[in-house]
């Protein structure tokens, strides 16, 4: 998350107290997706409640950046979430902005999407358009997640939260600054990955490592100045690290933004 959405989400969240939340999870998967779930929205949001109707142009390369994940007209997962809620909604008021999207994909601009920040918050209150990014946000990004992780060979709860994280901000494609690819410099730092025998916490280290790297330089120079002023939300994945909190089954206390949060 840019410095300017959080900006502008505090904005809209001028009555929540932010310091610290405390929740109780699960075991097993959910639990892990419920970790996931807060951790991901406190560095999106600033709050560990997911904010599906989330949504404004923060001048970053990426058009409108909107709902749980940080969907963006600019890149192409909004989209996908407008055509999963039409599948389940066919008559929806988000409909009528697909064509507009599809001229706006891979750039900067919000020409034809006016209107769509109402509409989006407003669509926000249908649980079927909650349902829509909740499924976009699994097949775009929490799948990709595991799969990398199980080709790499990682099972710490740590090294999947990384991935997962990691990729909700970089994604899973083949550019230098994906996941993908930091995973690869990763490995090539210590001579191969958990699969092939290296152990986890040494590759975690580099990937985290490599992660925060590509946050401060970046190969795709439009992200620059945004992917800097998040690199606390990779500070706070090395301070669960460094606490020795491999399976994420201590006390989770992170500070990202300048604010600390307990979960």
């Amino acid at each position: 998350m840019s410095l300017l959405r959080r900006t502008a989400l505090l904005a809209g969240l001028c009555s929540l107290v932010l310091p610290a939340c405390v929740g109780g999870f699960g075991s097993g998967e959910a639990r892990q997706v419920a970790i996931e779930d807060k951790l991901v929205s406190v560095f999106e949001n600033s709050t560990p409640l997911i904010q599906y109707a989330f949504i404004a142009n923060l001048n970053d390369g990426r058009g409108y950046t909107a709902g749980r994940a940080g969907f963006t007209s600019g890149t192409g997962d909004m989209l996908e979430v407008i055509r999963e809620y039409q599948t389940l909604a066919h008559d929806n008021a988000l409909v009528k902005y697909l064509p507009a999207l599809l001229l706006v994909n891979g750039s900067a601009s919000v020409a034809g999407l006016e209107g769509l920040p109402q509409d989006w918050a407003l669509a926000a209150g249908d649980a079927r358009f909650v349902v829509a990014q909740d499924k976009v946000n699994d097949r775009v990004y929490r799948q990709p997640a595991r799969a990398l992780a199980a080709t790499l060979g990682v099972r710490l709860a740590l090294s999947r939260l990384a991935l997962y994280e990691a990729g909700i901000q970089h994604g899973f494609g083949e550019d230098p600054d994906s996941v993908n690819k930091i995973a690869e410099r990763a490995s090539a730092a210590v001579q191969g990955n958990p699969a092939k025998g290296v152990d986890e916490k040494k590759w975690l280290q580099a990937f985290m490592s490599e992660r925060r790297k590509t946050l401060l330089n970046p190969a795709d120079r439009a992200t620059a100045a945004g992917w800097a002023a998040s690199v606390s939300r990779a500070d706070a994945i090395q301070s669960l690290y460094d606490k020795g909190n491999f399976q994420l089954d201590q006390p989770i206390t992170i500070t990202v933004y300048g604010d600390t949060f307990t979960l």
